[in-house]
């Protein structure tokens, strides 16, 4: 999403009858957002690509892989949702102008579902993930490999591409918003059918998305404070565990604030139970969603394993605690994890040869 610049002012009455008050805002606005959101989503890339040439474990190369689909979707929306956006700016929203053809809004429309449903979808992922890396660790070690793991990151995107392609095939439609600047599916003077269809199925998407990433937040959060509380050895080094969560739940929030809003105006105008203030709360929410894009990438730029020490040392400091050992940040109980799986598979794989070649020999 990337019309963060919407400032409407239509009265509910017009926004009810499809039409809006022209919208005076300076072209130099979403240059500045779509420049601060490349950035941010480059730098943060730039992070967890080196992150993933210097961790090779199964169990860290998969998380760092789908976090870099993630902030890399990011980036390509802000782009190409940004350029367009500026494009209409710099045309005084005359899309006569701007899109004789008829082409673009579909394709800005397309572009906005798409990304969208990419970013909550990978958060989902992302949180399965690691729910299944803490709770079931030589499950995790034994099937989720890298292959694995981009084969899950190309069919995330094509299951998105494929529910934003759906109005292109007559069922809903994308069309102008009553703004002028933006493009989505129908939300004006919706009827049942597949007009209302393809509004509830992007939101009830959207919603599950966002329910799966707290189940599975919630299920990691609390198997690592049962394994502090119990203090097993085989639960200890579990500090990239923390990292990683901390950074999960916090992109869980920001996905919940940012899109919760968008989301449940999408549903209540599906269900043609929307009132005269619909379209009002979905421009307020557009502006929300599209801050999601920009603090995404900040996640992984703050809340980092060198800077999470920092900032406990800092806590400690404040607290009094002058002589402060940090705990190493390692995952050796991870490597021994993945070393017993591997051990466990080549016993497997010994014990069934004999039994092959004694088929073989008996054929």
């Amino acid at each position: 999403m990337s019309d963060t610049n919407i400032n409407s002012t239509e009265s509910p009455s017009n926004a009810t009858n499809g039409t809006c008050g022209k919208v005076s805002v300076s072209v130099n606005i979403p240059i500045i957002f779509m420049t601060i959101g490349i950035l941010s989503n480059s730098v943060a890339l730039v992070i967890l690509v080196k992150a993933y040439k210097r961790f090779r474990q199964k169990w860290r190369a998969c998380f760092l892989l789908f976090a870099s689909g993630l902030v890399f979707t990011d980036c390509l929306g802000h782009l190409i949702n940004g350029a367009i956006t500026i494009g209409v700016y710099a045309q005084e929203k005359d899309w006569k102008i701007i899109d004789p053809s008829g082409y673009l809004c579909p394709f800005l429309g397309t572009c906005m579902v798409f990304f969208g449903l990419s970013a909550l979808f990978l958060g989902s992922v992302m949180a399965i993930e690691r729910c299944l890396g803490i709770t079931q660790p030589f499950l995790h070690a034994t099937k989720m490999t890298n292959r694995c793991a981009k084969f899950i990151l190309g069919s995330t995107w094509l299951f998105a591409l494929c529910i934003a392609l759906l109005p292109n095939l007559y069922f809903g439609e994308y069309t102008i918003q009553c703004t002028q600047t933006w493009c989505f599916i129908k939300t004006q003077n919706v009827t049942f059918g597949r007009e209302s269809g393809i509004l509830l199925l992007f939101s009830s998407l959207g919603l599950t998305a966002l329910g799966i990433s707290l189940l599975c937040n919630t299920l990691s959060a609390v198997a690592l404070v049962r394994a502090r509380v119990k203090n097993k050895p085989h639960r200890k080094g579990k500090s990239h565990h923390v990292e990683m969560l901390v950074q999960l739940m916090t992109i869980m929030c920001v996905s919940c604030i940012c899109w919760g809003p968008f989301l449940v105006t999408v549903a209540t105008i599906g269900s043609l139970i929307a009132g005269p203030k619909a379209i009002n709360s979905l421009l307020l929410g557009v502006r929300m969603a599209a801050w999601n894009q920009i603090l995404d990438p900040w996640v992984y730029i703050l809340l980092r394993k060198a800077v999470l020490k920092k900032i406990c040392k800092i806590i400690q400091l404040c607290m009094g605690k002058q002589d402060i050992q940090l705990h190493r940040w390692d995952c050796s109980s991870l490597q021994r994890t993945i070393k017993t799986a591997a051990m466990e598979n080549s016993l497997t794989a010994s014990k069934k040869q004999p039994q092959i070649s004694r088929r073989t020999e008996s054929q």
